[in-house]
Formats: C-alpha cells, sequence, structure tokens
C-alpha cells in the first residue's frame, strides 16, 4: 500500500512536469499553492492543462482498476475486463447517438451519454444472460452475453458512423481514450461516480471472496449469490460507466491492474480492490506521460499506449493456461 502511494505521488508530479514546454518542480509548486501570479503562459499549462489531465488520470485510472477486478471476480474469468461485458461499447453506441440525432458535440455533454450507454447495456447483458435461468447467472454466460452483446453494438456505432461523417468527425476525438484535452469541469461530473463507486466496490471483498469459490459452495456458507453480484454489478457499472464516459474508452488497464495486483498482495479481495485502486491511477498516469514524450513534437494518446502495450500482455495471459482453468 505504502508503495504503490508513493509510486502514484511519483507519477502525478511527473504528470505535472512533464510535457513539450519544460517546468522546474519549484514553479509549479508556486503555482499550485499560489505563490506566483496564474496568468502567465506557464502557469495556465499547469492550472489549465496538466493538472485536469492529472486528476482526471487518477480518478479514470482508479474507477478503471477497480472496475478490472470486479469484473474478473464477478465473472469468476481471469480476462474479464469491463468490454468484454460490453460496457465500453454500450457508452461508444450512445455517445455517437448523441452526436448524430441530438447534436452534442462537447466533452462534457458526451459524459452523460456515456455513462447511460453503460449503464443501459449491463442491464441488457444481466437480462439477456438470465433469461430462462430463474435468477440464476452463470460467469460463463455473462461474459458470453456481454461479447455477444459488444459485437453487435459495435456494429450498429459502425452503422451510424458511416452514413454520418459529421457524427464520425466529432466521435473520434471521444473514440480515442485519453486524458489530455479535459477540464476539471469534466472531471468534477465523474468524480461523484467515482467516488460513489469506490466506496461500494470497497464492500464487496467479502462477496467477491465468497463469489470465487463457486455458486454452490458460496451458497451452502449462507451466502446470497444473487445479491452479491448485483451489488458488485452496480458498482462495476457505476465505475467503468464514470471512468469511460469521461476518458473514452480506455483499453487493457482493467485487465492488467488486477493481475499485478494480485501478484503483488494474493487473491484476497479485500485487499486487491483498495491496491487496484492505487495501481490503476499510477499506470494511466505513466501511460500518460509517457506519450507525451515517446513521439515529439507530438502525443501520443493514453489510450493508445495502454493498448500497445496491454496487447502483449493479453497474449501472455491467454497463453498462460493455468489462467484459463
Amino acid at each position: 500500500m505504502a508503495g504503490l502511494t508513493v509510486a502514484l505521488l511519483a507519477v502525478a508530479a511527473l504528470g505535472l512536469l512533464v510535457g513539450a514546454r519544460p517546468l522546474a518542480p519549484g514553479f509549479v509548486l508556486d503555482v499550485l499553492t499560489g505563490a506566483v501570479e496564474r496568468t502567465s503562459p506557464d502557469a495556465l499549462v499547469v492550472t489549465e492543462v496538466r493538472l485536469p489531465r492529472t486528476v482526471l488520470a487518477i480518478l479514470a485510472g482508479a474507477a478503471l482498476g477497480v472496475a478490472g477486478v470486479l469484473a474478473q471476480g464477478i465473472t469468476r474469468n481471469p480476462i474479464a475486463e469491463p468490454g468484454i461485458l460490453g460496457l465500453n461499447t454500450g457508452a461508444a453506441l450512445a455517445v455517437v447517438l448523441g452526436i448524430a440525432l441530438l447534436g452534442v458535440d462537447t466533452l462534457s455533454g458526451y459524459v452523460w451519454f456515456g455513462f447511460a450507454g453503460a449503464a443501459v447495456a449491463a442491464v441488457v447483458v444481466a437480462g439477456v444472460a438470465g433469461i430462462g435461468r430463474r435468477g440464476s447467472v452463470s460467469p460463463a454466460t455473462l461474459a458470453l452475453a456481454g461479447a455477444a452483446l459488444a459485437a453487435g453494438l459495435q456494429s450498429i456505432t459502425t452503422l451510424f458512423l458511416l452514413t454520418d461523417p459529421q457524427a464520425f468527425d466529432d466521435y473520434r476525438f471521444w473514440q480515442v481514450g485519453s486524458v489530455a484535452g479535459r477540464d476539471l469541469g469534466i472531471a468534477a461530473q465523474a468524480a461523484p461516480f467515482v467516488v460513489a463507486g469506490l466506496a461500494l466496490a470497497l464492500t464487496c471483498g467479502p462477496r467477491l471472496n465468497a463469489l470465487a469459490l463457486g455458486d454452490d459452495v458460496a451458497r451452502s456458507f449462507g451466502r446470497p449469490v444473487g445479491t452479491d453480484r448485483g451489488v458488485c454489478g452496480v458498482a462495476l457499472v457505476v465505475l467503468a460507466g464514470a471512468a469511460t464516459a469521461a476518458a473514452g474508452p480506455i483499453s487493457f488497464l482493467g485487465l492488467a491492474v488486477p493481475h499485478l495486483v494480485r501478484r503483488l498482495a494474493g487473491t484476497d479481495h479485500r485487499v486487491v480492490l483498495p491496491l487496484a485502486a492505487l495501481a490503476g491511477p499510477v499506470l494511466l498516469l505513466a501511460a500518460d506521460v509517457l506519450g507525451r514524450v515517446v513521439a515529439p513534437p507530438g502525443e501520443v494518446q493514453a489510450g493508445v499506449v495502454t493498448a500497445v502495450v496491454g496487447a502483449p500482455l493479453f497474449v501472455a495471459l491467454v497463453r498462460r493456461r493455468r489462467f484459463l482453468r
């Protein structure tokens, strides 16, 4: 816990210092504490550009890291993440509908559509997976329903984008997951949902530990399996929806963070969940900082960096057969 906290502070400091315009640590500290006027170009870089993206990366990273733990715990699938359950594609379709049908053209407007889309997708997946099962939903059915819904929603999203060039032009800026170009207003919109989702998720440790034993064993210990899965599912939707709505679909973070944390702290979800809330921001901030320096004078978006790093990790996980058993 202490090590991850130090790492988070270190990458947050890098997030404020590193970029196309190098700034001295003392100057950044003076700007943040109000010791200097915030009207100079360098001060505006700190307050209007780097501080908002750092705050948003912390919120989105924490949300996606914990959402990944919840997704894998609920489905008992070690390669599950919010995207596999259709939440990202649900958010994407809602954003496209908002652009194409209602003319929404601001990132702050996308937030609400993205959040609503993720929530609707989760309800549909749970409903489809539970049809004919008298309220009992198996992890495999849940994952398959999510994958099928994601494919269907992606097709509809593509159809809208191909027939509406203006919608495509607006959507592409949101579609590449990034914390750049967002202001503190977007972070403020997402923060209440992230805080509420994290608070609910931290109560899910014992629930996920029971689900990990299997439904029948959990019931034999008196656990209400359906309720446990539902409560954790609500936390998952809130966190994944808020993060995706604010920062766009950022791949593989929800997949990588749970595995990295389990390597550090074992499999007890009471420990894994709070550590994931720290490890997620560390990885997302590190990806954002790396994206600023890897291709000067331009930048590579954080979502691209996490995808480039995450794809080999995904392949490695699939090749390790013990992860799939």
